[in-house]
């Protein structure tokens, strides 16, 4: 008899089969039970007859416990009405572990509730719909570098630099070293890369000891970031409109199935092709002022500012150049504005706002160690940083784009936390 995966009915109907999985839901109607069975690879449909099986195994079906594990034997039938356009007609079955109550059920839970019991609310169709959508966008990222000649760089996850900002470091004790930190970015390593690879990016986690609560926000996150030698600011620009509307369509195509089972409109992500909208910062705070926000001038973007800008254009827009001073330290200087400098945040459209920040970095030696002095940071642990512009400076530019907020975005989620299989927040490390 042949072992088969759901999602390979198609080519075995009318064959008996044996499946591995789980029972998700049941219900039964006299002689008949209907179970809905999982494997992993999809769900179908199993029809159970009393006068198949037999008055002792029957009753057993009838009543099994949701979750139960079960090894399932039966003809494979085409019928349009059940998941996936096939049933199972069961001619056999197997409990390998029959489940004690499973504490999801059908009545509505908490978010609470649902965090505390993550590792069983992965097992749900939208859970698991969600990863389907996060595993098929990782891979396109790959998928994009590799095509366009990317060198993959694995950056450490300890480091004794920061990127970003001093104050949402993650410290550690490194034995007889010191301190070390949870790694915030691995641009600086892209940088020391590119002298050698000429193009390269990083994937990995990502951690930021922020005390943000809110729906964008996680304190450990997958980031994916791109560092190309000779690229100035329009270059990088260019390339992240490239790489964000490959992904995005790519995803969409592979896993439609899914995202019509999240809801998900399509349409608005279809318009996700090149060229963006751009605005610089001193734009996008006259239309913050023009929409009621009290933004003032050196403030960072928050949320809610994002929220109007994305509201008012129906593709992601870039943000360009910024103040100095709420920027990090390794941006290139604006040649005509020397208070501003070169770069961009990229924020998605239907209110999900940043989810890609980059910038030409500072290639000259003298300018970003004033930088770095004018942050109040320490000169010696960045020396192999400015070796960098010791030895063949070019100009150079990259990017980091966050998994988990452009996933939210294209599933269309309220919050970030159901995008990483166990969400790690200010509030929660458990399970």
């Amino acid at each position: 008899m042949i072992e088969c995966l759901i999602k390979d009915f198609p080519r075995h109907a009318q064959e008996e089969v044996t499946i591995r999985g789980w029972v998700s839901n049941r219900r039964s109607s006299g002689k008949v039970s209907f179970l809905v069975l999982r494997d992993g690879s999809g769900v179908c449909q199993a029809i159970a007859e009393r006068e198949v099986l037999g008055e002792e195994l029957y009753p057993e079906i009838k009543k099994i416990p949701l979750e139960s594990s079960v090894i399932v034997r039966g003809t494979i039938r085409e019928e349009p009405r059940s998941p996936g356009g096939y049933e199972l007609t069961v001619t056999g079955l197997e409990i390998v572990q029959k489940s004690e109550e499973f504490p999801i059920g059908k009545k509505e839970h908490g978010p609470d509730f649902l965090l505390n019991n993550r590792h069983l609310w992965l097992r749900s169709g939208r859970q698991t719909a969600i990863m389907r959508v996060r595993d098929t966008l990782v891979r396109n990222v790959r998928e994009y570098f590799h095509r366009n000649d990317f060198t993959l760089l694995d950056s450490p996850i300890f480091t004794t630099t920061c990127g970003e900002d001093t104050s949402s470091l993650f410290s550690v004790d490194y034995f007889d070293l010191g301190k070390a930190y949870l790694s915030q970015t691995g641009q600086l390593y892209l940088e020391a890369a590119i002298f050698g690879l000429g193009k390269v990016y990083c994937l990995g986690p990502t951690f930021r000891a922020e005390r943000s609560k809110t729906r964008r926000h996680l304190i450990e996150f997958w980031m994916v970031e791109a560092e190309v030698a000779f690229a100035d600011h329009e270059k990088n620009l260019a390339l992240q409109e490239d790489f964000v509307s490959f992904i995005v369509q790519n995803t969409i195509a592979e896993r439609a199935e899914e995202l019509a089972y999240l809801e998900r409109d399509l349409e608005p992500l279809k318009k996700v092709t090149p060229p963006f909208y751009r605005i610089t910062y001193d734009e996008a705070l006259k239309i913050l002022g023009e929409h009621g926000s009290d933004i003032q001038w050196g403030a960072d973007l928050g949320g809610d500012d994002e929220t109007i800008i994305t509201g008012l254009y129906d593709k992601p827009v870039f943000i360009e150049h910024y103040p100095k001073k709420v920027k990090a330290f390794y941006m290139k200087e604006h040649p005509e504005k020397p208070e501003y400098v070169k770069c961009a945040d990229l924020l998605a459209p239907e209110g999900y706002g940043e989810i890609i920040g980059g910038s030409q970095r500072e290639d000259d030696h003298g300018k970003l160690l004033q930088a770095i002095l004018d942050n109040g940071l320490d000169p010696e642990r960045y020396g192999w940083y400015l070796d960098l512009r010791k030895y063949g400076s070019v100009p150079h530019s990259g990017f980091g784009l966050g998994i988990e907020r452009t996933l939210s975005w294209i599933c269309g989620l309220k919050h970030v936390r159901e995008t990483i299989p166990f969400p790690r927040m200010i509030y929660r490390a458990y399970p």
